[in-house]
């Protein structure tokens, strides 16, 4: 099926735009495209785990500020200044080289899918987690990496409805922001996230109360309000409300199911190993969305219950009746292990086989033979 993406963010069009047609420019055409995705999505991993190296369990800007070097900062805004422009160019370069396939679309949202959990786990750093004086819970954290997932799948179970992808405003915002955050620790150092900003609330909060506030009163309304257009203009890819439905079956129970474990953990796994069980999340999650998007490009129904959920039902289950007892945090290493391995095969698998059946390398633009 033909892409199309609408982008109607002031932000996006006016500013950003002219900066990358200005980048795409330096880009050698012999490159491939998904060579730019591949590119800013290691580059997210890398200062992720730069991250997660110097403050494991989120305490560094909090409890034990100065544990992260001021230069990890900057390279974080480099960082996610680089993957935010390959992001935004991998398309317009695969136009100029006429490279444009499935794969590549794929390719693009796919890594999306993961990078989205990515972002806001490292930008967890600089909130610092609870301390009783500043940060932000592992509740709140949890609940704000299932929002910003929330609204990544909206989009793309609008795309899946709608065939047209409309780009959310929530992305262009959020790039800028988390730059600007890494930029300013690293200039002011982590204190400026500890003292209050307005009527006692702290720059935190004002970011998870803006959060919520775009996804629920501004990104959910667009979804539904695209798709009624939709079905006025009789555009809609599904008849039945059943098959419209379909793809939020498995991400909402996945969303049910990791909440039971968070709420009734008997050993408090959330609080235990929020680094571990939120990266989980976020792989799991990316599993789900990467399923409904090869739906949505191949026309073919999703299945009502994503495999994930029988392997992760009994975890949660042998967790929350005490079965598990003091394993449990071994036990959700080893899901977690298990779970981004068979992402990463699932990627690899998918990737190798849109590659020989469109007679496509995945890195380079030579012609297979």
């Amino acid at each position: 099926s033909q892409y199309s993406a609408v982008d109607t963010n002031p932000l996006s069009v006016y500013i950003m735009q002219p900066v990358w047609n200005k980048i795409i420019k330096i880009v050698p055409l012999w490159i491939a495209p998904n060579l730019l995705t591949f590119s800013g999505f290691v580059m997210i991993l890398v200062n992720y785990f730069l991250l997660s190296f110097y403050d494991w369990n989120y305490t560094a800007s909090g409890t034990s500020p100065g544990l992260i070097p001021t230069w990890v900062w900057l390279f974080s805004a480099f960082t996610t200044f680089c993957a935010y422009a390959l992001d935004s160019i991998d398309g317009k370069h695969a136009r100029r080289t006429q490279s444009s396939t499935p794969l590549g679309e794929l390719f693009d949202h796919g890594l999306d899918s993961w990078a989205t959990s990515i972002f806001v786990l490292s930008f967890f750093s600089v909130c610092s987690r609870d301390n009783g004086k500043t940060g932000v819970s592992v509740y709140t954290m949890y609940i704000y990496l299932s929002i910003v997932l929330f609204n990544f799948m909206c989009s793309h179970w609008e795309k899946y409805n709608t065939g047209v992808l409309f780009l959310p405003w929530g992305y262009d915002i959020s790039q800028v922001v988390l730059i600007a955050a890494y930029l300013l620790t690293g200039a002011v150092g982590v204190e400026v996230w500890q003292k209050p900003l307005l009527f006692g609330y702290y720059i935190t909060d004002v970011l998870v109360i803006l959060l919520i506030g775009f996804s629920l009163f501004l990104s959910f309304p667009q979804t539904l309000y695209n798709i009624h257009r939709a079905h006025l203009k009789k555009t809609l890819k599904n008849d039945s409300l059943y098959e419209a439905l379909l793809p939020l079956v498995s991400p909402l129970l996945l969303f049910i199911l990791l909440t039971v474990w968070v709420v009734l953990s008997p050993g408090n796994i959330l609080a235990k190993q929020p680094r571990l069980f939120l990266w989980m999340v976020g792989v799991a999650f990316s599993n789900v969305i990467c399923k409904v998007i090869v739906c949505q490009m191949s026309s073919t129904r999703p299945e009502l219950f994503h495999w994930f959920l029988f392997p992760l039902a009994l975890v949660v289950y042998a967790a929350i009746s005490g079965l598990l007892g003091w394993t449990e945090e071994a036990v959700l290493a080893a899901f977690t292990a298990l779970v981004t391995a068979a992402h990463v095969h699932y990627g690899v698998c998918v990737g190798r086989q849109l590659s020989e059946h469109l007679n496509i390398y995945v890195f380079s633009l030579k012609k297979r033979v």
